[in-house]
C-alpha cells in the first residue's frame, strides 16, 4: 500500500508540474510567441511548431503521467523534454537552477525514469486496464523512447549556432534574416 501511494504522489506531482510548464508555455508570459523567440534563441528551427509541440507534449505526458496511463511513453515524453531542455537551456550554466543549471531538468526526468521502472502502481489506469509494463522493460522503454526522440529533435530541428545563416553572413539585420528577441525565460 505504502508504494502505492509514494507511486501515485510522484506521478501526481511530476505529472502535474508537466502539464502546468506546458500550460505556461501556451498562455502564461509570453504565450506562444515568447516560447517561440525562446526556443529559436536556443537554436531550434521552426520555434513556432516547436512551441505548440512543447505545449501538446507537455500537457499530455503530464495528464497521461497523472492517470497511469501508457506510463513507459508518458515517461519518455517527460525524459525527452528534460533532455532538450538540458542539453540546450542549462547544461552551460552548471548544476543549480538558481544559476539556470541543470538541477531541475534531472531530478524531473530521474524521477521519470523511476516510475518508469517502478511502473505506476496500484492505483492507475495501466493497472486497471491490464496493461501495466514494470521492471527493466517498462525503464528500457521509457529511456530509449526518451533518448530516440531527443536525438531524432535534435538531429531535424537544432542548428549550433555557428551553423545558423545570420551567423555566415554579418548581423541578422545585414542578411535580411529576422531578428531574434533574446527573453530569458526559465524552461
Amino acid at each position: 500500500m505504502a508504494p502505492d501511494l509514494a507511486l501515485l504522489l510522484v506521478r501526481l506531482v511530476v505529472g502535474g508540474t508537466m502539464a502546468a510548464h506546458g500550460v505556461n508555455h501556451w498562455l502564461g508570459g509570453g504565450r506562444i510567441a515568447g516560447t517561440a523567440r525562446w526556443f529559436g534563441g536556443l537554436g531550434l528551427r521552426y520555434p513556432t511548431a516547436q512551441a505548440w509541440f512543447s505545449v501538446i507534449t507537455e500537457i499530455g505526458a503530464g495528464a497521461l503521467l497523472a492517470l497511469g496511463l501508457l506510463t513507459p511513453l508518458a515517461c519518455a515524453a517527460v525524459i525527452s523534454v528534460m533532455l532538450v531542455a538540458g542539453l540546450l537551456a542549462h547544461r552551460a550554466n552548471g548544476f543549480f537552477v538558481f544559476r539556470e543549471g541543470y538541477e531541475y531538468v534531472l531530478i524531473l526526468g530521474t524521477a521519470a525514469l523511476a516510475v518508469g521502472v517502478l511502473g505506476p502502481g496500484r492505483w492507475s489506469v495501466d493497472r486497471l486496464a491490464g496493461i501495466e509494463i514494470t521492471g527493466w522493460g517498462g525503464g528500457a522503454l521509457a529511456l530509449g523512447v526518451g533518448i530516440a526522440a531527443t536525438a531524432a529533435l535534435l538531429a531535424v530541428c537544432w542548428r549550433p549556432e555557428a551553423d545558423a545563416p545570420e551567423c555566415e553572413q554579418g548581423t541578422p539585420a545585414e542578411s535580411g534574416a529576422p531578428q531574434i528577441e533574446t527573453i530569458t525565460e526559465e524552461y
